[in-house]
């Protein structure tokens, strides 16, 4: 393999590894609050593709418009989903909320077949994100260098609001304990609704990437990116924002170079991320980056 080859690839893969992130930190921190893995997460993922889509084959607006409504509409689709499917379960066993999880999943899935129709649509890209650059030999377009550059960015804006902000010392002090959060003043319910709406405009932000980058979408789109986010998640320690980026980061790199060094196992790349997930819940279950008392957001 000669050195451009390998560049090429390594671009691919940090441009696959970066989506995986954005989808990844979505399924962490909403399980980093209520210990729960959203499995409609990769569904949220699949509608704010429709969102974008149909903002400007539709409505005519102009694609920024369109991107920045679907990030918005995605954002407030969680906080309904969370107060629908999970807020009524807060106080039941855990297994029924895994359970709602699960239901929503499908159902949000089959919901996209009958309104959105099973055959692909387009999605629009714009010609900004295409423009061709090289360099020394490697030949990519402006988004390969957008994406990883977007998901930089907003793993720094979101540890800030974790960090820095009133409402991210809410949302520490509710993963730990609800009832003692609540004891001193914290409004509980707003803090899981509000890392509802950040996860899931994360995913909104990954979607319309993902649609940028493959340029189709459908219905079926969310099911395998969710399962291997959430296998990202797991392998940089669920719970944990910079385990979950290094995770996706890990696995979108490792798939591309599966296909690169080894052609012949192209056809194995999904299995390779449930390797993955094997191995390292054998070897280190709380991850690479998880705490093995209790992870953390």
């Amino acid at each position: 393999m000669t050195l451009e080859i390998f560049l090429q690839n390594a671009a691919n893969g940090i441009t696959l590894g970066s989506l995986y992130a954005l989808l990844a930190i979505g399924y962490t921190m909403v399980y980093g609050i209520l210990r729960l893995i959203n499995f409609a997460h990769g569904e949220i993922f699949m509608i704010s593709t429709y969102f974008a889509f149909y903002g400007t084959a539709i409505f005519a607006l102009p694609w920024q418009v369109s991107f920045v409504a679907a990030i918005i509409l995605t954002a407030l689709l969680g906080v309904v989903i969370e107060r629908a499917a999970y807020r009524p379960l807060r106080d039941a066993p855990r297994i029924s909320a895994l359970i709602s999880a699960i239901g929503v999943s499908f159902l949000m899935a089959n919901l996209g077949l009958v309104i959105f129709g099973g055959r692909p649509k387009t999605f629009y890209r714009p010609p900004i994100f295409q423009a061709p650059i090289e360099l020394g030999g490697v030949r990519v377009v402006a988004l390969f260098f957008v994406i990883p550059l977007l998901t930089a960015v907003l793993l720094v804006a979101l540890n800030y609001i974790v960090y820095r902000t009133k409402t991210g010392l809410a949302m520490r002090a509710a993963q730990w304990d609800f009832d003692t959060a609540r004891l001193m003043g914290v409004d509980v319910d707003r803090a899981i609704s509000i890392t509802f709406a950040i996860g899931s405009a994360l995913a909104a932000v990954g979607g319309i990437m993902w649609g940028l980058r493959f340029a189709e979408i459908n219905p079926n789109m969310g099911l395998f990116p969710g399962l291997k986010c959430f296998i990202a998640a797991v392998f940089g320690g669920i719970g944990n924002i910079s385990g979950a980026v290094l995770g996706g980061f890990i696995l979108g790199f490792g798939e591309i170079m599966l296909v690169a060094f080894l052609p012949g196992l192209a056809g194995y790349r999904d299995a390779f991320a449930f390797i993955v997930l094997i191995l390292i819940l054998l070897v280190r279950p709380t991850g690479l980056l998880g705490d093995k008392q209790r992870v953390k957001v």
